[in-house]
């Protein structure tokens, strides 16, 4: 009896281990495995999307030339440089906008940030003069010197993916990372955030639809 009752003490361990597991962790269509975190009362995703694909399957466009994206007002994705090899993994793709207005950009369970989600998130980390610091990737490995302040104390991991502008040229990469949110401001642009390789700040700013940023999901 006694046997028995180790046994089902180990079999509860490893099922309660899996399920943390499988909760710390998301995958999307194509099977690409994202870290997750929760930060208060949401669970994002600790990386940017890479996804090529939309949550029923059809094929988002990879746009590379530059005057076909800045011509978009239907979506596409790319990656930094046009470069997948290098950037794919570490940095995730660069979407425009019009694939965030699919609302089917994100695993199913799962949805693009709206600009409430991150104004939440980063008042939860003490509001947007000081919530930079907790959010980036600490050291420069990624990031450009100095990086200020950078701590990932909340386990977000925020890395320089750069973006391309509406007309397809591409800046920044290792000094700012930009990120959409699902909130449109006008019918022209939308909310967004940035934050750069100084200071601990999380700026909230307006931009071009056709601009290609980096994508962070949350739960539902």
């Amino acid at each position: 009896m006694q046997h028995k009752n180790v046994m089902l003490i180990v079999v509860v361990f490893l099922c309660i281990g899996l399920n943390e597991l499988q909760a710390q962790s998301v995958k999307d269509i194509e099977g690409n495995v994202y870290k997750t975190v929760t930060i208060g009362t949401q669970v994002w995703m600790a990386e940017n999307l890479k996804t090529t694909k939309f949550n029923d399957g059809a094929v988002i466009p990879l746009v590379n030339d530059d005057q076909a994206w800045g011509a978009l007002t239907t979506p596409a994705l790319c990656w930094y440089n046009k470069d997948a090899i290098v950037n794919k993994n570490t940095f995730g793709a660069l979407y425009n906008w019009y694939t965030v207005s699919t609302n089917k950009l994100c695993p199913k369970g799962w949805h693009v940030s709206s600009d409430a989600e991150w104004t939440t998130l980063t008042t939860f980390l003490g509001g947007e003069n000081v919530a930079g610091g907790k959010l980036r990737e600490a050291g420069i490995t990624h990031w450009e010197k100095p990086n200020t302040g950078a701590t990932n104390g909340s386990g977000f991991t925020t890395l320089p993916g750069g973006y391309r502008n509406n007309q397809g040229a591409f800046a920044n990469i290792g000094f700012f990372g930009f990120w959409w949110t699902a909130t449109e401001n006008y019918p022209t642009a939308s909310w967004c955030r940035t934050m750069g390789c100084v200071g601990i700040d999380v700026l909230r700013i307006f931009s071009i639809k056709k601009n290609g940023y980096s994508i962070r999901c949350i739960r539902d």
